[in-house]
């Protein structure tokens, strides 16, 4: 009998996939390993390096798009590959978070990738933009989850940057009611499962995370689509990857190739969670013989559950969070451009809210749904539209769905709700200026 193999799962945020994998690992008989802050140690001394835990092969799940220090997480992603063997290597994450790199990349094997444009500055974008038509999708090179992608209208002006990150133009294929994509999840050297998403009401994208549907598309996959996505995963360099497809008048097109694409949704529409592959897929890099039917049996059901190698929390490393006062100058951004205002801390808002003029001001948006509140004492419900809205406190950027709200008459023209919120410490006794200067405010919203 084999002797079990340690596989390492390295992910230091908490999510459900990550989980799923160790499950797998363990019930196809081998011993998991979950690389995390609370356990993980690199020790070089006289020439040794030693990884604890140590562990025999690697499955890599840094999150890259949605940190503010991505070079962190790909050095330590470079640490580990350099004593293990690793899936979804260093290098090619990289490349996979940055969609202009992919795009680039995908176009140079001749893979077909919607028309794209980048210009590092704003006055390049724009004497470009009309050449996508009346309409374009406007995104940022590194972003997650929909966040960071916008509709625009290419006689808007455009900055070449949002916030901190840099923003390019993409035709927008797919004429489809309601938007459509295909998410096709491959391991190895086959397709586990696809998917077509549906984009909710008063949106055009079509991300789980943002409430889209799902339908099963494995029995009905195009072999073309099939082709292209497995042809694109290899072209990054990933062992596994959930490949985003669309469909234009000339056929199917790569929209983006995500090294760690979620399992919740595929799971739903198909019944077949990739984790027991990826498993299987990290024991034979090793040499070890898998069972199929065994794997085929266990991605019957999507165990995500705390897994018994889930290192313990240790006291001594909880770090306070930042403070945020209950005024604060806060940086946000659009499409048009970038503004430091003075926002009010409310921790009795759910999301945040920004002035409709300093959002048309910035270029926040387009709208994609509508959300009602209660303002103040009111007892009736009010509409107002959302839309994305990049904003940095600090130096940290959040990227969140703001309300759009007349908030001439209020004291401050951004209200920063819990959405943001939850990643400070509030000192209702900060403020960074007068509150006299001001007129007292009588909103409170939920």
């Amino acid at each position: 009998m084999t002797s079990p193999v340690r596989v390492g799962v390295l992910a230091l945020h908490d999510s459900k996939e990550s989980k799923a994998i160790c499950n797998a690992v363990e019930a196809l008989g081998h011993e998991p390993a979950w690389l995390r802050e609370e356990n993980t140690v690199v020790r070089i001394e006289d020439g040794d390096v030693r990884l604890e835990p140590d562990v025999d092969v690697v499955a890599n799940r840094l999150l890259l798009s949605n940190t503010d220090q991505p070079t962190e997480e790909l050095g330590i992603a470079r640490t580990v590959a350099a004593q293990r063997p690793i899936l979804n290597p260093p290098e090619a994450t990289a490349v996979a978070a940055h969609k202009l790199a992919t795009a680039s990349l995908l176009a140079r094997e001749g893979l077909p990738v919607p028309k794209t444009l980048l210009a590092l500055s704003g006055a390049n974008l724009n004497a470009h933009s009309r050449e996508f038509g009346p309409e374009a999708v406007y995104k940022t090179a590194i972003g997650t989850h929909g966040g960071g992608a916008w509709k625009v209208d290419t006689d808007d002006v455009l900055t070449a940057r949002v916030g901190k990150r840099r923003a390019f133009l993409q035709e927008f294929v797919g004429s489809r009611e309601p938007p459509r994509d295909l998410r096709v999840y491959v391991v190895g050297d086959r397709v586990v499962g696809a998917m077509f998403r549906y984009a909710t009401d008063h949106d055009w994208r079509t991300n789980v995370h943002l409430g889209g549907e799902v339908e099963d598309a494995t029995a009905s996959l195009p072999a073309r689509a099939e082709e292209i996505a497995l042809r694109a995963s290899s072209a990054v360099g990933l062992d596994y990857a959930g490949v985003d497809l669309i469909e234009g008048d000339a056929g199917w097109y790569v929209l983006e190739v995500n090294p760690t694409a979620g399992f919740r949704g595929l799971y739903r529409a198909t019944g077949v969670s990739p984790a027991p592959h990826i498993a299987a897929l990290a024991l034979r890099h090793v040499g070890v013989d898998v069972d199929a039917d065994r794997v085929r049996d266990l991605a019957t059901t999507l165990d995500d559950s705390p897994p018994s190698c889930m290192p313990r929390p240790q006291a001594t490393d909880f770090e306070e969070p930042p403070v945020i006062g209950f005024t604060e100058r806060v940086v946000v951004s659009g499409t048009a451009g970038t503004k430091t205002v003075v926002g009010k801390a409310d921790s009795g808002a759910a999301r945040t809210s920004i002035d409709l003029h300093l959002a048309a001001e910035i270029g926040a948006g387009p709208i994609h749904t509508v959300s009602t509140v209660r303002s103040g004492s009111a007892t009736k419900g009010q509409s107002r539209p959302v839309v994305d809205l990049v904003i940095g406190i600090g130096g940290t950027q959040h990227t969140v769905a703001a309300n759009i709200v007349d908030r001439s008459h209020m004291s401050h023209p951004v209200l920063i709700g819990r959405d943001v919120l939850k990643h400070y410490f509030l000192d209702i006794s900060r403020r960074v200026e007068d509150p006299s200067t001001y007129p007292l405010d009588d909103e409170g919203e939920e």
